[in-house]
Formats: structure tokens, sequence, C-alpha cells
């Protein structure tokens, strides 16, 4: 689960109105985690580091052009010897902002067999999708994936699995092909 989708395309609102802030108690979570992911990219470092990626190969091509355009890009993530480091409680304050003003949850998974939580948000402005967030919470692990910048939903998954985003099989309805195409 430890993979990562992510989505957008629009007008920026400044930085600071779409990036999370993340509560104290994370630093905590560091202290008590066998391994931590802290990735804070601003625009200027994702240019930078795309400049690493090859414009011969497609893949690396398609990622390049992906992050010409954002703002920022944030992940933190834990992974925890035992069960139970971290508490419902310690997503509360990240859930409260994406409960504001043009913050939506749009994919919500759930697994009661696994333990594992997978919760999607898109901000808009003006119609245009210009954030998103995603939480990914399992017993033993916790990634956070904060995305700040236009990317058209139908490129989110190409961003997982490059600059820390983790990997994870979210499915958007109007990206998928139909039975009939798929078949073909």
């Amino acid at each position: 689960m430890r993979s990562a989708c992510l989505g957008w395309m629009a007008l920026l609102l400044p930085l600071a109105a779409q990036e999370l802030k993340l509560p104290a108690s994370f630093d905590k979570l560091a202290e008590k985690a066998s391994d931590v992911v802290d990735i804070t990219m601003d625009s200027s470092m994702l240019q930078l580091a795309s400049k690493f990626l090859s414009d011969k190969d497609p893949d690396e091509a398609r990622i390049k052009k992906l992050v010409s355009g954002l703002k920022g890009l944030y992940v933190k993530s834990f992974e925890f010897d035992r069960r139970g480091e971290y508490e419902e409680s310690d997503l509360e304050s990240v859930r409260a902002q994406l409960r504001g003003p043009g913050w939506s949850r749009v994919v919500g998974v759930r697994s009661k067999r696994d333990g594992e939580n997978v919760e999607l948000f898109l901000k808009s402005d003006q119609g245009q999708v210009s954030g998103l967030a995603i939480i990914a919470a399992e017993p033993r692990e916790l990634t956070i994936v904060n995305i700040v910048g236009p990317v058209n939903p139908e490129e989110i998954r190409d961003l997982a699995g490059h600059f820390g985003v983790p990997r994870m099989d979210l499915s958007f309805p109007n990206t998928r092909k139909s039975t009939k195409e798929e078949q073909q």
C-alpha cells in the first residue's frame, strides 16, 4: 500500500494555502518508527530533480512533464516494527485541514480484514483541481502525501514510485477503459 497516486490541474493558490501542516505529534511518531521517509520538494527542487530525467526515455519524459508545473511535493511516511504505534487521533488535525474550503474527499478505501485505509482528497479552485492529498494508513505503516500544483488526474499513477511518492492502486472511474475496450 506504500504506493501512491496523485492528481490535479489548473490555476494555483499560493503554496502556503495548499501545503498541509503536519502536527507536532508526527515528530514523536518519527521517534517510534523503524523507517521514516521525509520528502519536501518545492517547485525549484522539483525542477532541479527533473533535470536528471531523460527526455529520450518515454516514462521519464512523461514524469518530467508532469512535475514541470508542480509547486510542491511533500511525503511523510513511517514504518513501525509493531502495530499500534500511531493513533487515529494523530491524523485528526490533517483530516481537519482536508475538510477546509475547496477540499473534497473523493476516494475512501477501507479493509477491516487487513486494517488498511486509504483516503484521497482533491482541492479545487474555480472548477479546476489544484491540489491533492493522500492518507494511507496500515497497522504498521502510515503515509501522508501532499502535492501542490497542476496534474491531470489521468497522469496521477505516473508519479507514483517517483520522487518518493509511494505506489497505490486508486482507480478513477473516468480513466479506466471499459470492459469492451480492455478485451480488444
